[in-house]
């Protein structure tokens, strides 16, 4: 359908415009907010004990959610497309979940299996490991949330590349290991990474999962994201709030950078 010249240009107007009331003009309020006290104020807010705390919190749980993610992800994308067995269908409904359920319903799901009634809230009384309002409890929250990313990046691949190869190292001699780690690692190495990615930026400002399971306790179980939300509805601490938001929106905005870069790599290697 060719469309006339007027109707292009308003299309383009309505678009632009929607971009800009949702996406652009937000923006530009954050960081006006964030920086109408100069530069050094703005510092000030993000190196408190708190912050930095906060930061600290959410680098380990990124550093604790992507290698199991990596190795989990990497093992049901090999079953899903390679394996034929019983129940493959549901593996597949599991690792779409995430998407289909509330983060919050996820928190109140650990909170039932977790927390000190639930099915496993013994855990804590017998082996001293907290897992509801601490380190574990928020790890397996953003682990949950960031299941399907791996997955999804490198079934695809699996397909398009199939298993000629694997076969043909097989037939001359190599084992599993072998196979994977010079076969088929190789050929999902860009898949991988766009999924690694995606599982830091997804862990990166998760809030609705964690904020169920977290005391969200200032220097002890906040993340930068709870700390967004604690300085703006608790402390009404509406600069410190919105410095934070700055800064997760630079580490966010670094992820983005990375992802277009890859991709770019991605597509002039293939």
């Amino acid at each position: 359908m060719k469309l006339s010249a007027p109707t292009r240009i308003s299309l383009r107007v309505v678009a632009l415009a929607y971009l800009f009331v949702l996406l652009v003009a937000p923006l530009i309020i954050i960081l006006w907010r964030s920086f109408e006290h100069g530069i050094g104020a703005f510092f000030g807010s993000i190196t408190t004990p708190a912050a930095i705390s906060a930061i600290d919190l959410s680098l380990l749980i990124i550093a604790i959610v992507v290698p199991l993610n990596v190795v989990f992800g990497v093992i049901t994308a090999i079953a899903l497309v390679r394996g034929n067995f019983p129940g493959r269908s549901l593996l597949q409904g599991v690792v779409d979940l995430p998407f289909a359920v509330s983060p919050v319903v996820v928190g109140v799901s650990l909170i039932m299996l977790w927390g000190v009634n639930g099915w496993f809230g013994g855990i804590q009384q017998h082996f001293g490991i907290k897992v509801i309002f601490g380190l574990t409890g928020m790890v397996l929250a953003t682990i949950f949330v960031t299941l399907p990313f791996v997955v999804s990046e490198v079934v695809p691949v699996l397909h398009e590349i199939g298993d000629d190869q694997e076969q043909a190292a097989a037939t001359l001699g190599a084992n599993w290991w072998q196979t994977f780690w010079r076969i088929t690692l190789p050929a999902i190495r860009w898949g991988l990474t766009y999924g690694i990615v995606l599982t830091v930026a997804r862990s990166l400002g998760e809030f609705g999962a964690v904020t169920m399971v977290s005391s969200a306790l200032p220097g002890i179980s906040q993340t930068l994201t709870l700390l967004v939300h604690g300085r703006y509805i608790n402390d009404h601490n509406t600069f410190g709030a919105y410095c934070a938001a700055t800064l997760l929106m630079a580490l966010a905005l670094v992820t983005l950078i990375l992802m277009t870069l890859l991709e770019r790599r991605r597509g002039k290697a293939e």
